[in-house]
């Protein structure tokens, strides 16, 4: 199963999906291989009809069952220093370097060669494969499929997410909310401020209650919170604004980002914002100038994996992988999405995080290995359960 799944990566290292391109060529290759498996694939494109997700499905054709899930897209190599071409993959001294090989595209490729190992019709229950575009910038494509998912009523029971995490178990991550806010004021000359509306006053007041926020999250945080820190955290990026000292600032941004440890503290964030915009901010700024305004931009909402007590994807993966505990990870990845459509999740693949986005990434052997291990014992699980 090694050998092939190094097989399998190859070809998918030559498909030069970056979330800026299509992953089109590369969703018809692993749907060609799982069609030809006899497994049931739908593939769902997005608004411009150049990305799509794939969702397949082996064995009875029941509710429930075990999903392997990846992302397809990777991140640019521009201006990146290669020792070799990031789309030709290459093995040196027991590791395999491409763009992609860690991050993410080692496990799917370990989960096709598991497909073409099993044997659908010895399946008990359904194995499943959900393969999505545009993680790198959003989860975008995660979030259409489990809406997709959920409006035909299909719910896997157990899904591993197979971000690198060197086969480590992990049943946790923070969520990472990002936003862009704008300011529109009115611009004026400095010696006269009651004449115009500074919007890099009304930044700096919004960034203060931001900063309030941020140590109210602190007193939320759950008693059970295993996350360092255990509360829910407010940063604040960039804050921009204005052409010359004496000038009134017309226009401001602020860009912020929140990592919610419970989607409650996201919401109790965002509501308390919009009161005192809708409430205050708003309201002042219109009374000197009608066109003054303040525009929220999603950037990304990822919702973040919290840890359960009952977990079966968990419970499922440590007896797999023969792992004494679990862990919790700083990145974000798409298993909080699939945890609000019901089914458990869990993150573990092969690889690690230190090597993603960097030049030469590249995926030791061993780690491949190990996760080949893990699917083998997954696919006896599954004809034997």
């Amino acid at each position: 199963m090694l050998n092939r799944s190094v097989e399998i990566l190859r070809d998918l290292i030559a498909f030069p999906t970056v979330s800026t391109d299509s992953n089109l060529r590369l969703i018809d290759y692993l749907s060609e291989q799982l069609n030809a498996l006899g497994a049931r694939c739908t593939v769902t494109h997005d608004d411009s009809g150049t990305k799509a997700n794939l969702f397949a499905s082996l064995g009875p054709d029941l509710s429930g069952g075990i999903m392997l899930s990846g992302h397809t897209d990777v991140v640019p190599v521009t201006e990146q220093d290669w020792t070799s071409n990031p789309f030709d993959m290459t093995e040196r001294d027991g590791k395999l370097y491409g763009r992609g090989t860690c991050d993410m595209k080692g496990f799917i490729a370990a989960s096709i060669a598991l497909a073409e190992q099993i044997g659908a019709a010895s399946l008990s229950q359904p194995l499943h494969f959900a393969f999505t575009y545009d993680e790198e910038t959003g989860c975008l494509g995660a979030q259409n499929l489990v809406a997709d998912l959920s409006n035909k009523g299909i719910v896997p029971d157990i899904a591993i997410i197979g971000e690198p995490t060197e086969m480590r178990v992990i049943e946790g991550h923070k969520g990472c909310y990002e936003y862009t806010t704008r300011f529109t004021g009115l611009e004026g000359h400095g010696s006269a401020p009651d004449v115009g509306l500074n919007a890099a006053e009304y930044a700096a007041r919004y960034v203060a209650k931001l900063l309030e926020l941020r140590e109210a999250l602190k007193a939320r945080a759950p008693e059970s919170s295993k996350f360092d820190p255990p509360w829910s955290t407010i940063n604040i990026g960039r804050i921009s604004g204005g052409v010359a000292h004496n000038v009134i600032v017309g226009k401001a941004e602020v860009d912020w980002e929140m990592r919610p440890v419970q989607i409650s503290d996201a919401e109790f964030v965002k509501g308390k914002v919009a009161d005192y915009v809708d409430g205050v901010l708003k309201p002042g700024m219109k009374a000197v100038h009608p066109l003054a305004d303040i525009e929220l931009e999603t950037i990304a909402e990822v919702t973040g994996l919290e840890p359960m007590a009952q977990n079966a994807a968990r419970d499922l993966v440590t007896k797999l992988t023969g792992a004494n505990g679990t862990d919790l990870v700083a990145f974000g990845t798409e298993a909080g999405l699939f945890q609000q459509l019901g089914t458990h999740a869990v993150v573990c693949g092969p690889g690690s995080i230190n090597q993603a986005h960097k030049p030469d990434e590249y995926l030791e052997l061993e780690q491949l290995e190990l996760c080949c291990s893990m699917l083998k014992r997954l696919g006896a699980h599954l004809t034997n359960t």
